[in-house]
């Protein structure tokens, strides 16, 4: 075993990043995915039977983000605006509306004076109760829920603020080919400066002492290093001992265990329709909007299966539909052929449409139930009141050895994004090759 090797578990955004700025900067690494592929929740299908680079995971750049953009300009990657429309259909009918919540500046105005953390649920049920506000509650709920795919009465007010104050809609990018190919970008750099990336290796067993690491995996096969970085999704760290894709230390980890748990980690189901044609482009559909949709970009409505989008400004068949928070968690055990129907219902109420004909027009969909997928377990993190302090807890490193990076681990507000997990991997990269001298704090088991 080499002294500068590094175990990487998971070859997703961040540990891809952490991966090709260690190979870079001279450290032999071993990446281990459990997948039979690389990138994570970034998943850009090559079927042919769908519309070009039609993404399963995340999608979009989200406004100005310094980590993306410039890794980006590094591989030579072009993108592209997907600025468009946004519509909302509620209570049987589209309103034209933009999305904005009833008593929002209110809202906020309450926010800024909240002293001590709790849930935006209990915030919600303390400062707005009452009649008068349900329809505030509501939409507050369905956006934490559909937008951060978090749980509202586990998710941290103090944390939401954060972000909506400083939530400027920033114009949506997307890269052109997607996601796929800045994935395919870090692992080549990486093999390139002398990196190993192995698929179909699924770690049960972390054993080890101080600069000493063993990845022991399901099939038998043992991997060695001298420190080990942590960069699965922060679902996969909850699961439960004995789970697929669950981890155990040996010895244990007492307090970084405990931090995972105290972290919020979202749920969603995504879904990919491909149609014969743009049906909600036709005469009828404007009819019942009431207006040209032929920049709709972005539908938000009250229906089962409640957030859509298309492909806009590049014309295309596809749409895409969105359920996050409890609400896909408790659909998570559904066949995949039930969602597909309530999500073609969604669209037959919202469009008017026969839904027998809708599902005669469909060329392609696919189901990407994240929460159900063993090595993903949900969709991203998201703050809870305990967050910030468990956040310290596995951002510090145990005895140089053991090292965490995730998206979940981001502190500011793109936390959830392909920025944050970059931006982690890159992190935690640095303080890797950085030399600790006996004053840097690190937990000692």
């Amino acid at each position: 075993m080499m002294k500068n090797t590094v175990l990487i578990i998971g070859a997703g955004a961040a540990g891809l990043m952490a991966a090709h700025a260690l190979a870079k900067a001279g450290k032999k690494v071993t990446v281990l995915e459990a997948r039979k592929r690389i990138g994570g929740r970034i998943h850009t299908l090559s079927d042919e039977s769908f519309f070009k680079h039609t993404e399963l995971g995340a999608e979009f750049i989200h406004g100005d983000l310094p980590v993306t953009l410039a890794l980006l300009k590094e591989a030579n990657l072009p993108y592209r605006p997907a600025s468009a429309e946004m519509m909302r259909y509620e209570n049987g009918s589209f309103d034209g509306g933009q999305g904005i919540i009833e008593d929002w500046d209110l809202l906020i105005d309450k926010l800024s004076q909240l002293q001590t953390d709790i849930s935006i649920n209990d915030f919600l049920l303390q400062e707005f109760p009452g009649d008068k506000y349900q329809d505030l509650r509501t939409s507050v709920w369905n956006f934490v829920s559909g937008y951060d795919t978090a749980d509202p009465c586990l998710a941290s007010a103090f944390a939401l603020r954060n972000e909506w104050e400083h939530d400027e809609m920033d114009a949506q990018h997307r890269i052109d080919g997607g996601y796929g190919r800045l994935m395919n970008y870090l692992a080549s750099n990486c093999k390139a400066n002398g990196g190993e990336i192995i698929l179909n290796a699924v770690v049960k067993e972390i054993r080890w002492e101080a600069g000493k690491v063993t990845a022991i995996a399901t099939d038998g096969d043992e991997y060695q290093g001298a420190q080990l970085l942590i960069a699965m999704p922060l679902g996969v760290l909850k699961a439960a001992a004995g789970e697929l894709g669950a981890i155990s230390f040996s010895p244990a980890i007492p307090a970084h265990s405990q931090a995972m748990q105290q972290m919020g980690f979202g749920s969603v189901i995504k879904i990919l329709f491909e149609f014969t044609e743009p049906f909600w482009l036709d005469s009828r559909s404007e009819d019942i909007a009431g207006k040209s949709i032929k920049e709709m970009g972005y539908l938000f409505s009250d229906e089962e299966i409640p957030t859509w989008w298309t492909q806009m400004p590049e014309q295309s068949n596809v749409l895409t539909g969105w359920i996050g928070g409890p609400a896909a968690a408790e659909k998570a055990t559904l066949p995949d052929e039930v969602i597909s129907q309530q999500a073609l219902q969604s669209l037959a109420n919202i469009f008017k449409q026969d839904v027998a004909e809708l599902k005669d027009k469909l060329l392609a969909s696919r189901i990407m139930n994240w929460t159900t997928d063993p090595f993903t377990r949900g969709s991203y993190g998201y703050d809870t009141v305990e967050a910030p302090e468990a956040r310290k807890v596995l951002c510090t490193p145990v005895d140089d050895t053991i090292y965490f990076c995730g998206e979940y681990l981001y502190d500011g507000t793109a936390m959830g994004t392909v920025e944050a997990a970059l931006s982690s991997g890159a992190d935690v990269a640095k303080k890797m090759l950085s030399n600790y001298d006996e004053s840097w704090s690190t937990y000692h088991y």
